[in-house]
């Protein structure tokens, strides 16, 4: 009777934390942390969505947050903020949340400095088709 409670219990953990548990993101949900931006270098490579990198577009990457999901982000040292379309992955150096397009960096102010920490709202999720 245990090793059933257990595996049912397992069974539903994996459940939560599966492919659908992005879909659960809501308007008003927050992370925080650091946020950088993208190297010039990747200007008109494809992202994850498909759609063409361009650093003068507001845009940006997130590791877990739906494609096509609008978010605000808030340097939380300067108050400033910037609304973008998560179209990528990423970042993938520990400690970073968000990467963002050159033009939102710059519209943030931190191209000079690279990293800043920050607080990331999301604002809209892309409706999904139903099964």
């Amino acid at each position: 009777m245990i090793k059933t409670i257990l595996v049912a219990s397992v069974g539903i953990l994996l459940f939560a934390s599966g492919p659908n548990a992005e879909a659960r993101i809501k308007p008003g949900h927050t992370q925080s942390g650091i946020a950088s931006y993208y190297h010039d270098s990747l200007h008109g490579r494809k992202t994850a969505s498909g759609q063409i990198y361009n650093k003068n577009i507001r845009s940006a990457a997130h590791k877990t947050l739906p494609l096509g999901t609008k978010v605000r982000v808030t340097d939380t040292k300067t108050g400033k903020s910037v609304v973008v379309q998560i179209n990528d992955r990423g970042p993938f150096i520990k400690g970073r949340i968000i990467d963002l397009s050159r033009s939102a960096a710059r519209d943030l102010g931190i191209i000079k400095r690279g990293i800043t920490p920050v607080k990331v709202e999301v604002l809209s999720v892309p409706r999904t088709r139903s099964s």
